[in-house]
């Protein structure tokens, strides 16, 4: 069986958190959704230095 890995995807949204773009994607693998999702408050805060005016995260396979 193979493993299966997950990624943070920094996400650059509008003002209504539409039209969100993929800006960056955080250097670490995680082995699980729950551990991708717990890391996202700081990788967050490290990313806030993007230009957009609303900043999200996406788990991704």
């Amino acid at each position: 069986m193979q493993q299966v890995f997950y990624v943070l995807a920094i996400m650059g949204c509008g003002d209504d958190s539409t039209a969100c773009s993929q800006a960056r994607v955080e250097p670490v693998r995680y082995t699980s959704y729950v551990a991708c999702q717990e890391a996202m408050p700081d990788a967050l805060r490290r990313n806030s230095d993007l230009s957009y005016p609303v900043i999200g995260g996406a788990c991704q396979r």
